[in-house]
């Protein structure tokens, strides 16, 4: 599987880890930004670089999910979010990352880095990778709602507020 990353200053180091270890475990990493610590760096180009890349790279066919961090993860969620097609979840435990999948469809998740251990997020992200989609009705109808909203601006037969 491809997996896109970025984070800001305050995940840079996970995310350097986290490079080797998908690695290893067979993935083809992708890291969005930022290559060097700088306190000041502004995280939203890195996020939507990394959302739009695995948005690309799913409607082309491949597997592909993104992660990316931040000292709370919040903006970095926000961020990726604007992209059309992404669908970031905010983790952080085990039972938000196979929730994000299972009910959400989620392809990228953000996580907090000064939140958690290093063990922790790898945890995260390996229950991210592994746990797939249910499909099931409720929730695949409440994925296409949200795609639906995405590209029209409301959701047929339902009222939605403009």
């Amino acid at each position: 599987m491809r997996i896109h990353i970025a984070t800001d200053h305050a995940g840079l180091e996970f995310s350097r880890k986290l490079v080797d270890y998908l690695t290893d475990k067979g993935h083809e990493v992708v890291d969005h930004g930022p290559v060097e610590y700088d306190p000041q760096d502004d995280y939203p180009a890195f996020c939507i670089n990394a959302a739009h890349a695995v948005v690309a790279d799913q409607r082309n066919g491949r597997d592909a999910l993104g992660v990316v961090f931040g000292g709370s993860g919040n903006g970095e969620q926000i961020a990726a979010n604007k992209v059309d097609g992404a669908r970031a979840a905010l983790v952080w435990n085990l039972s938000t990352a196979e929730l994000a999948r299972d009910h959400n469809d989620a392809n990228v998740i953000s996580i907090g880095a000064r939140q958690h251990s290093y063990d922790e997020v790898l945890s995260f992200i390996d229950a991210f990778i592994a746990h797939p989609f249910s499909d099931e009705e409720r929730h695949a109808r409440r994925v296409a709602q949200l795609a639906e909203y995405e590209q029209t601006g409301t959701i047929a037969g339902k009222d939605v507020d403009h």
